[in-house]
């Protein structure tokens, strides 16, 4: 059994960012006109007029005041509100792989690694391109780096589900080294014409390389202690897209085949057990609460992850406890977490205790405790 450290991070954030404001201007024309259009109908009582958008609304709602996106002007476009992403061939690199692998070079550079010395490749995310082949072999092949990958989804727990992965390949002797990637363009599952959701998400990717402790040079190592994982299914965050859709066709377009939530029963769900999976699993290997420096969590929303805390420590977190990223990043799914770390470790001493932790549809929740070398 080898002990694992985290030897780098890396993240691939897209060129264009939208503000709320520019958001919100593009929802309220589709709003305008719908009602317009709809103006008969909505006065007989036949349907509901759509609710404008603020930002203000937005920012109390979830904390976010930007996002990046793979496409801006599609999104913005009233008449589209859908990201434009032109297909590619066959013989050319996927964009997950794109990202991928822009996000994997900052993360070798930092590990002081080269694709030679990985063994393995995880792609962890919430939104696959495609079925078959895997993404990760696609990024193994992109890298040139010999051994196996594979894609799993565990939503926006997928990371920290990666991680226990490759930790335990890697402790197994299975693997010296893993690339665990996360590329997310969650604006590809959203409804930019829903109010309640239309703001949530943004693109990113972030990467990983997890390998034995004896074999890391880097400078940024950090130790995995532990991880620990648990599921409960709920309908409560849901996206029913698949391949079978095309075998009942008459339902193809409905709203389940784009992103939806119950949000205010997630809220009052997965908070209370996020914390109380935290606190277990510190006390499971004797670290007290009070003594973790710093909590990277899952950035979905602001209101969330305060309250997450404040069940740990009985008292609010300062920013520098649990840092956030989610006003200029948003929701990115799997990569949150990963970017507040990524962005949030390396001014912390040596033998700083962190949890990494994330939580998501399923329900999914993962933890990592991490010790800085």
């Amino acid at each position: 059994m080898y002990n694992v450290v985290i030897s780098g991070t890396g993240l691939y954030t897209p060129a264009n960012s939208i503000s709320n404001d520019e958001l919100v201007e593009s929802f309220n024309t589709y709003v305008h006109r719908f009602n317009s259009e709809n103006a008969a109908a909505i006065e007989a009582g036949e349907i509901q007029p759509l609710p404008e958008s603020s930002s203000a609304f937005i920012e109390k709602a979830s904390g976010i005041r930007s996002r990046y996106v793979t496409d801006k002007a599609g999104i913005l476009d009233p008449e589209r509100m859908v990201p434009r992403i032109p297909e590619r061939s066959n013989n050319e690199w996927s964009i997950l792989c794109e990202m991928s692998v822009k996000a994997a070079e900052e993360a070798l550079a930092r590990a002081g690694k080269t694709a030679a010395d990985i063994d393995g490749v995880i792609v962890a995310c919430s939104n696959l391109q495609r079925a078959y082949p895997a993404i990760a072999i696609e990024v193994q092949a992109a890298l040139g780096i010999k051994g196996f990958g594979f894609d799993m989804n565990v939503a926006c727990s997928s990371a920290t589900f990666g991680i226990q992965n490759a930790v335990n390949s890697i402790k197994l002797g299975q693997a010296r080294a893993i690339l665990m990637v996360n590329p997310e363009i969650c604006t590809g599952h959203m409804n930019f014409r829903d109010r309640d959701s239309h703001f949530i998400f943004g693109d990113a990717c972030t990467a990983v390389i997890i390998e034995r402790e004896d074999l890391a040079t880097s400078e940024h190592q950090w130790e995995v202690l532990s991880t620990k994982l648990v599921t409960e299914f709920s309908n409560n965050i849901r996206n029913n897209f698949g391949f079978l859709n095309r075998a009942a066709e008459e339902h193809m377009n409905d709203p389940d085949k784009l992103f939806i939530q119950e949000g205010r029963k997630v809220f009052k769900e997965v908070c209370p057990m996020v914390a109380e999976l935290i606190g277990e699993h510190l006390g499971e290997n004797g670290i007290a609460v009070e003594s973790v420096k710093r909590f990277w969590l899952h950035q979905a929303n602001l209101n969330m992850n305060h309250l997450i805390v404040r069940k740990l420590l009985g008292r609010d977190a300062s920013e520098d406890e649990a840092p956030v990223i989610l006003d200029t990043y948003a929701n990115t799914s799997s990569a949150g977490s990963v970017i507040a770390f990524h962005k949030h470790q390396d001014d912390l001493p040596s033998g700083s205790l962190g949890v990494l932790s994330s939580f998501g549809a399923g329900y999914s929740i993962g933890s990592v405790i991490l010790r800085k070398r």
